[in-house]
Order: structure tokens, then C-alpha cells, then sequence
């Protein structure tokens, strides 16, 4: 894999964490929200640290070298900030950063990462046909494919790759049941449901918010999977047998603390509002780091 640059040599490594520190979760804007409101429900007791690149948002149409370059300074700020864990909660980084990330920090900080949940799919499918909804630079690395390799192929399913630069920015300005996002989902699904895919894998985390847009549009005729909720387990998993787990949850304890790097955090106030659950506590500021 190409080197990571900027990206200073790890000679004077964090402490190691103490089980109240927070979770870390990036993504390139707000969708990774979905993957840290799964870590919220399925961990009670945890806050967790969000990191939205939006200065770069979206990242699917990026080359490879500057998916890697922004997700390895994410990485590090929340790791500097004391998290315990970090959760590349982007697809599309997953896809390219999380094998040298994973030999950067070693086993102390642990990294988990995202691809689309494919194999679910698999198992489930009846028409033997799925649709999988990413960006182009998902589909472009290594972990979708060895996911298509090692499940969809033994199993005689057909995989029909849908993208579109159009869906991320939707989702970014709290439009994701708009007339024009309806009719992009049209636009772009209605040819898988044509050739009789019933399963339609969601590999983004922008797009598990358009969930009511597109049974809005087909109904039954597709069912629905995305990564969220394998995630918030595997996240438990690392923490439990890391002894992280925190057992008790603190006052008044603000549950997720976002902080965007596009100095947006106003703006993306009222859409926040209208994308996390009420029961759910959060803030939102910018961080205040100069673009690149």
C-alpha cells in the first residue's frame, strides 16, 4: 500500500485508556452518525467521540491516495484525544485504509472498520439476484471484492453494483425525502428491481437514512441491510475483551459529541435535530483544523 503522508512516526504512543474514555467514530460527514447511534443503543453506558470530515465530504469521488491521506488524520485526532477505540465509520475509507491504520496503531488501539454486509444478503436472497448501493471508490477496493469473491460467487448470487455521486450531499443538507432525492432513488434502483434483485445491501453510511425514501418508492419489493448493528457487536466484542467496557454512565452525560472540520456546525445543527433520536443526547461544534 502506498505511504500515508502527512502522518508523524508513533514514537511517543498514548497511554493506554482507561474504560470511561470515549469512543472514537469518523466519517466523512454526517452519515456515520447511523453507525454511532447502533453503538449508542447497543452500548448504553459509552460516549462516543464523532469526528465528520466535512471540509472533504464526500469522499466517493476522491482518488485512493487522498481517502487514505484524510482518514489517517481522522484516525489520529481522535486518537490524540484520548479514544479507545476508533470506528472508520465510512465505507468507503474502510475500503482503503484499514490494514495499514490496523499495522500503525497495533493492538492497543484498536480499529474497526466497515464493508457492506453482502453476506447477509447472500444467505437471505430468494431471486439469487442483490443490489449493493455504494460509491464508486467502495466498489474500486479490496474488501467488497474478497466479501463478492469468498460469499456471493460460491453461492451462484448475482451482485448488481449501484452508485451515485448524487445520494451523500442529499443526506448533508437534510434533503434525503426530497422530490429530487426520491426521484434519484428511482432513477438509479428501479433497474435492479427490474432484473430481480429483492435485496438491496446499503453500503454507505449515508444511506441507511434513506431507508423511508426507498420503501417509500418500492415497498416490498426490496428489502433492506446495512452494517450497523454488526458493527455496535463487534465494537462490544473489542471493548469487553479489551476490558474497556464501561460499566456505570456519568450524569447528564452528553452521548455523542460531534465535531466537523468544515466549520459547518451551525448549519448542520437543525438537520442533526431531524436525524437523531430525541432520547439521544448530543452536541455539535466545529473543530477548527485548516483544510487541506
Amino acid at each position: 500500500m502506498t505511504a500515508v503522508q502527512p502522518m508523524p512516526i508513533l514514537l511517543n504512543p498514548m497511554p493506554q485508556p482507561l474504560a470511561d474514555a470515549p469512543i472514537g467514530v469518523f466519517d466523512s460527514g454526517v452519515g456515520g452518525l447511523s453507525i454511532a447511534q447502533e453503538i449508542a443503543r447497543h452500548l448504553p453506558n459509552e460516549r462516543i467521540l464523532y469526528y465528520a470530515d466535512t471540509a472533504h465530504v464526500p469522499y466517493g469521488a476522491r482518488s485512493d491516495q487522498e481517502i487514505r491521506q484524510l482518514t489517517a488524520q481522522a484516525i489520529e485526532w481522535l486518537y490524540r484525544q484520548g479514544c479507545k477505540i476508533a470506528v472508520v465509520a465510512c465505507n468507503t475509507a474502510s475500503a482503503f485504509s484499514l490494514d495499514y491504520l490496523r499495522d500503525y496503531y497495533g493492538e492497543h488501539f484498536p480499529i474497526v472498520g466497515l464493508v457492506p454486509a453482502l453476506k447477509p444478503a447472500v444467505l437471505q436472497t430468494q431471486s439469487k439476484v442483490v443490489a449493493v448501493l455504494a460509491t464508486p471508490a467502495t466498489f474500486r477496493g479490496r474488501l467488497l471484492q474478497e466479501v463478492m469473491h469468498k460469499f456471493a460467487e460460491p453461492a451462484g448470487v448475482k451482485v448488481l453494483p449501484v452508485t451515485s455521486l448524487e445520494l451523500v450531499p442529499f443526506v448533508e443538507a437534510g434533503l434525503q425525502n426530497s422530490p429530487a432525492c426520491l426521484a434519484v432513488l428511482q432513477q438509479v434502483l428501479q433497474p435492479v428491481v427490474a432484473q430481480g434483485a429483492d435485496y438491496l445491501v446499503l453500503g454507505c453510511t449515508h444511506y441507511p437514512f434513506l431507508k423511508d425514501a426507498i420503501e417509500q418508492i418500492f415497498s416490498n419489493k426490496l428489502k433492506l441491510i446495512d452494517s450497523g448493528q454488526a458493527v455496535a457487536r463487534q465494537t462490544a466484542y473489542i471493548l469487553i475483551k479489551n476490558r474497556l467496557l464501561c460499566d456505570e454512565i456519568g450524569r447528564n452525560m452528553i452521548r455523542i459529541n460531534c465535531f466537523v472540520s468544515g466549520d459547518n456546525a451551525e448549519e448542520l445543527q437543525p438537520i442533526l435535530q431531524h436525524l437523531m433520536p430525541a432520547q439521544l443526547t448530543w452536541a455539535i461544534q466545529n473543530l477548527g483544523i485548516v483544510r487541506v
